[in-house]
């Protein structure tokens, strides 16, 4: 019997004495082989067409300075969210996106690798950036304050917004199924139209907070250079 309604987001569930939960991560895998037909699936075409879509836009947001590979890092980024995103929907699959374990150990080092790239490539231009231009002297020690802190946080807020959001629409969802189980019948006809579009919008959700995620690591790295 589930405890509270954050045991479904509890990563040390077992069954069989098996932690399983992150097995989930591993289902995108089972993927893979679609891309390896003669004939191109309707599922392969559309994520060639999805690939080309958000190649062609984040090169835009890279500057020229970043090689090729960049911008296959952060597709393969965005498709390894969704995928796990999109997963977490189904029944009985854990989201490990709605958890910060997961979040903050792709958000660190992506920042970590910026941050660092930024100051030993260009170190006056990052020093430069604490203040920004036009600053009366009096604030200048408090802007470099406040950039530092900015530039700080930043992989907190990346693995936070993810996490809140998919926690925050798979809690809807329990709650209004957990509902469906104590109504009536005339309820029970109002009721699902809802959770039928709570599960539309949950799908959205999760294909904007992977897009959001990307892009936001993406002009990240783009601003160390």
């Amino acid at each position: 019997m589930m405890n509270n309604l954050f045991s479904i987001f509890d990563p040390s569930t077992s069954i069989l004495n098996l932690n399983l939960n992150w097995l989930s991560s591993l289902l995108v895998l089972g993927f893979i082989p679609f891309n390896y037909w003669l004939t191109p699936s309707k599922l392969s075409s559309l994520l060639s067409l999805m690939i080309m879509s958000l190649k062609k836009e984040l090169s835009i947001l890279l500057s020229t300075s970043h090689p090729a590979s960049s911008s296959l890092i952060l597709i393969a980024l965005f498709l390894f969210i969704l995928t796990n995103n999109v997963l977490g929907l189904a029944p009985y699959i854990f989201t490990a996106s709605s958890h910060l374990s997961f979040t903050l150990s792709i958000a660190a080092p992506l920042w970590l690798s910026a941050i660092l790239y930024g100051w030993l490539q260009n170190t006056l231009h990052s020093l430069a950036h604490l203040v920004p231009q036009g600053t009366p002297t009096p604030l200048m020690m408090f802007m470099v304050c406040i950039e530092t802190t900015s530039n700080i946080i930043r992989p907190i807020t990346l693995s936070v917004r993810l996490a809140a959001n998919m926690v925050a629409g798979h809690l809807l969802m329990t709650l209004l199924s957990t509902a469906l189980t104590n109504i009536n019948f005339m309820t029970y006809i109002v009721l699902t139209p809802t959770q039928l579009a709570l599960t539309t919008l949950e799908s959205a959700v999760a294909i904007i907070q992977a897009y959001v995620f990307t892009i936001l690591t993406t002009l990240y790295i783009s601003e160390s250079s």
